[in-house]
């Protein structure tokens, strides 16, 4: 018997070491990045946000609430959790050709999710685009909903500045961003996201990483404010090693807030009085849970922040393209939609690949209504 028990401990030991090499072998791929070095983290480690080896936020943000567990999360997603988490249908969606898009217009196109196109006074932008179908370092898991996946790279004009508001996978995507490459003039992102960009080719000269609170002169008539936000980042098993980050874009004629992924906190009022008010603020109110309301807006909770900004719209994003949470597909759009009634800014929500007049009203009606 203790010969039994012994080799069955050996088998056990032998796995494990297996499992741990194979872990570890894998997180070498590329689609997983690189974390910063030489240069790079010295000018990190410089950083008032860069405390006991990681990015921190303004306050206090543990990524589960009081009360909450991983074990409990986990339990919730596994065999709990909305059944509608996917829709049942394909979703409608509208299409333009950006490739002949007149310069002279300004206009906003959501590719779903937190991906969106924006040509403004004779400038093109995009926008954490995931064009891949999936929001995941393994292809076949978290998938697109049908009819999501309008636009491809090859749709895509060069683009003269392209944002990345941090680096979790539904807002950097490896095989979009390897496509992409020899379109984009210059890449804006926060500090410590150049790593992955030089591991997948791009030259150190068309990336400009940026510190909270840092300004950057893009052309004549065009600014660019990086500012904080309130989350997290990370594409391994080490964590808040790059900044996530969100924008101010000014422009000849409008002003964009580029809001990534963000907790509510005192950020929007800062922000709103010193760059308010804002033309249009573009906001996360999808994949929440109260269970990690520190990093994730509830829906009503942007037009808490579109007020603290003073936002004149506000365009609603991170849903309709992937389910990373255990709400229904659409209960964040409804919740936020239903908080907006009667209030005085009014929220903008085309289909996915409908363009968006940026001086226009920006009404449109509920096309998720329907849908299952």
């Amino acid at each position: 018997m203790k010969k039994i028990l012994k080799r069955m401990a050996i088998a056990i030991a032998v796995l494990l070491v297996v499992l741990i090499v194979g872990v570890i072998i894998f997180l070498q791929q590329p689609q997983f990045g690189a974390l910063p070095t030489g240069a790079r983290l010295e000018r990190i480690q410089q950083s008032p946000n860069y405390r006991d080896g990681k990015f921190q936020n303004q306050h206090h943000t543990p990524q589960l609430t009081e009360g909450a567990s991983y074990y409990g999360v986990m339990t919730e997603f596994l065999f709990g959790g909305d059944k509608r988490s996917r829709p049942s249908k394909q979703l409608p969606s509208k299409k333009i050709n950006l490739l002949t898009l007149d310069p002279t217009e300004n206009v906003l196109v959501w590719f779903g999710h937190s991906s969106y196109f924006l040509q403004i006074d004779g400038k093109r932008f995009l926008v954490d685009p995931v064009f891949s179908g999936a929001a995941s370092p393994i292809s076949f898991s978290n998938k697109s909903y049908a009819g999501a996946d309008v636009y491809t790279v090859d749709d895509m004009p060069n683009i003269d500045y392209f944002f990345i508001t941090h680096d979790h996978y539904d807002h950097l995507d490896y095989e979009t961003i390897l496509e992409l490459k020899p379109k984009v003039g210059k890449v804006i992102t926060g500090l410590g996201t150049g790593a992955h960009l030089e591991r997948w080719g791009y030259s150190p000269s068309s990336i400009i990483e940026n510190d909270w609170n840092e300004t950057v002169q893009l052309d004549s008539g065009f600014v660019v404010h990086t500012l904080p936000a309130r989350h997290f980042s990370g594409r391994g098993l080490t964590a808040q090693q790059s900044l996530w980050v969100s924008f101010v874009l000014q422009t000849p004629t409008q002003k964009i807030y580029i809001g990534g992924d963000s907790g509510y906190d005192t950020h929007f009022a800062e922000i709103g009085a010193k760059y308010g008010p804002i033309d249009w603020a573009i906001l996360e109110c999808g994949q929440y849970d109260k269970a990690w309301k520190y990093i994730h807006m509830m829906p009503e909770e942007i037009l808490q922040a579109g007020t603290d900004l003073g936002a004149k719209r506000i365009l609603p994003v991170h849903w309709g393209k992937f389910s990373m949470a255990n709400h229904a597909w659409d209960e964040s759009i409804l919740r936020a939609t239903t908080a907006a009634a009667g209030t005085a800014i009014p929220l903008v929500t085309p289909l996915i690949g409908e363009a968006v007049d940026l001086g226009g009203s920006g009404e449109f009606v509920g096309w998720w209504s329907g849908l299952e």
